[in-house]
């Protein structure tokens, strides 16, 4: 290869690369792709017990929760959605809910209704933790952090990228205790945070 040769093979080179990035920039700019936004906008607990002797948590916890897409020209393939719910920064319970793979389109909300958690689970509390736990015993109001993890895909037009998944959706709750037969639980809807953006997979 001449040096005219290799200089002119490096000028295309470049120019092609330079294309490229160019090309993905303005791609960027126009479908300029959000994550989704969760809400939960109704909780209830009709169980929410400890005890001592051996260190049990009985839960049942009944979840609505709302997920707008808010991009204008970017749909969303949902492939798996597990939710954790923890107390005190204790894990208590892990659930993949048993949903088919959907598609939620552009500027679009979905409500996934009476997603349940409930069941028992050990736990380790501290003294600190038991006398919070009792406080809010007796306030009939319990703070739980649930967090949401999810495996989706993006589609761009007609174009689908790989799967991504959502490191962290929290949603900090305040959940009253209801009775199975009361229909209003007095729970205010709540916005979740985005911890980290989505990352492929």
């Amino acid at each position: 290869m001449t040096p005219k040769c290799g200089t002119r093979c490096l000028y295309f080179v470049g120019q092609a690369f330079l294309c490229l990035c160019l090309t993905t920039f303005i791609f960027w700019l126009i479908f300029l792709p959000k994550e989704p936004k969760f809400t939960v906008s109704n909780a209830s607990l009709t169980r929410f017990n400890f005890t001592n002797t051996d260190n049990t948590l009985y839960y049942n916890l009944a979840l609505n929760v709302t997920i707008r897409n808010p991009n204008k020209r970017v749909g969303i393939y949902y492939r798996r959605i597990q939710v954790f719910a923890n107390y005190r920064k204790k894990r208590f319970a892990n659930v993949t809910l048993p949903l088919e793979p959907f598609y939620q389109g552009r500027k679009n909300t979905t409500t996934l209704n009476h997603v349940l958690v409930e069941g028992q689970q050990w736990v380790a509390f501290g003294e600190h933790d038991l006398s919070q736990f009792n406080s809010e015993t007796a306030a009939g109001v319990y703070s739980i952090d649930v967090e949401i993890y999810l495996r989706v895909k993006a589609r761009y037009g007609k174009v689908k990228t790989s799967d991504y998944g959502s490191s962290n959706i929290d949603c900090r709750l305040k959940v009253p205790v209801s009775s199975k037969n009361t229909s209003v639980s007095g729970f205010n809807p709540t916005k979740c945070r985005n911890v980290h953006v989505l990352r492929e997979s």
